[in-house]
């Protein structure tokens, strides 16, 4: 007797091929996941002797002199957001914000031709 082919399924060779799978992606994951953690470690290597300076400079100045810390109220802040909005829209041209289609003449185009999906075969 011949035996079928689609009768005999081997589940093992299919759960360890599944297990193989979700290990492979899982572990991908994890390692995306340290990468992503330890980016800002890497990123900051070159900043970290720059920072150390800014720092220098920052407790020298507090040091040696006092300086009292100004604010900016609400008021003061909202009117130069305007100022500079006023400023920017003054150097666009006013549009007037119609928008025109025109019809072009001709209206043929390969792409929506027919005769070029039929099948030309030769007999």
């Amino acid at each position: 007797m011949e035996e079928n082919s689609m009768s005999f399924i081997d589940w093992s060779e299919i759960w360890i091929i599944t297990g193989v799978g979700y290990m492979v992606v899982f572990l991908a994951l994890l390692l995306l996941m340290f990468l992503f953690q330890s980016m800002p470690k890497v990123l900051n290597l070159g900043l970290s002797s720059k920072i150390k300076e800014v720092r220098a400079k920052a407790a020298a100045r507090k040091n040696g002199e006092t300086k009292q810390e100004k604010y900016i109220s609400g008021e003061v802040s909202a009117a130069i957001g305007l100022a500079i909005t006023l400023y920017y829209k003054e150097q666009h041209d006013e549009e007037s914000g119609i928008i025109t289609i025109k019809r072009v003449a001709r209206t043929y185009s390969p792409w929506s031709s027919k005769i070029y999906g039929v099948n030309n075969n030769p007999r």
